[in-house]
């Protein structure tokens, strides 16, 4: 049963040896991705399950102790996903949505429960996704959930999907989905159009709003922003 949720963005520029100078413009995003891991921790979970965006090479499910790297940012940091100690060497290596978060937990000592990666492709239909979320949510004992994701990346001229007027609302009603944990909502979030926005969060929300069918969970917006442009949302669910 899922117990909790939380939702946070998914760019490397969150790891400051990756946005270098620009690193304290997203103080704020990384403290509210703080605040909502804590609302995790605070459910005592059997098993946390990590869902991000991924390309081809790293769908499907990571173990506990999977490596990352921001080598490819220019940056030698690496990571583990999961709790201190736990090393699974042999596995793949973790798409950027679940470096990022294997990023987050080390960085507030995460030690709560173990933890599953699950990497979702942007073209996964919503039917889909909502199933896959139902399989994570039925899963014996108390589950939580962190969400990663990005919203539009079409904000402003200088987004990487350059300024599309469709944005702005798209992002507006995510975050108004994300904030009040309306499952109806993000089950209805165009793919087509999330698709045309560059907002790869999209099927990651949708795992969520299988996960939190029966749930009865409330929502709490933690942070809305777009800098350079993406749309970045953080959010608790309990």
């Amino acid at each position: 049963m899922l117990v909790a949720a939380a939702v946070c963005p998914c760019p490397p520029l969150l790891v400051p040896e990756v946005a270098a100078g620009a690193a304290p413009e997203l103080d704020a995003a990384r403290a509210a991705c703080s605040d909502a891991l804590a609302v995790l921790a605070a459910a005592r979970p059997d098993r946390l399950y990590v869902v991000g965006p991924a390309e081809q090479a790293g769908r499907g499910p990571h173990p506990e102790g999977a490596r990352g790297s921001f080598s490819g940012f220019g940056v030698d940091v690496t990571v583990r996903l999961g709790r201190a100690g736990v090393d699974a060497p042999s596995a793949r290596e973790l798409p950027p949505s679940l470096a990022v978060a294997a990023w987050l937990l080390e960085r507030t000592g995460w030690a709560a429960a173990p933890v599953e990666g699950l990497g979702v492709g942007a073209p996964l239909a919503a039917e889909r996704c909502v199933e896959v979320g139902r399989e994570l949510g039925a899963q014996a004992g108390r589950v939580a959930l962190l969400v990663m994701g990005d919203a539009s990346a079409c904000r402003t001229l200088k987004a990487p999907g350059y300024l599309d007027e469709r944005a702005a609302p798209f992002d507006a009603g995510v975050a108004r989905a994300l904030g009040t944990a309306d499952v109806t909502a993000l089950k209805a979030l165009d793919a087509g159009l999330a698709h045309e926005l560059k907002a790869a969060g999209r099927t990651s929300w949708q795992v969520l709003a299988g996960a939190a069918e029966d749930a009865g969970l409330s929502g709490a917006l933690l942070y809305e922003d777009a800098p350079y442009g993406v749309g970045y949302v953080v959010a608790a669910w309990s």
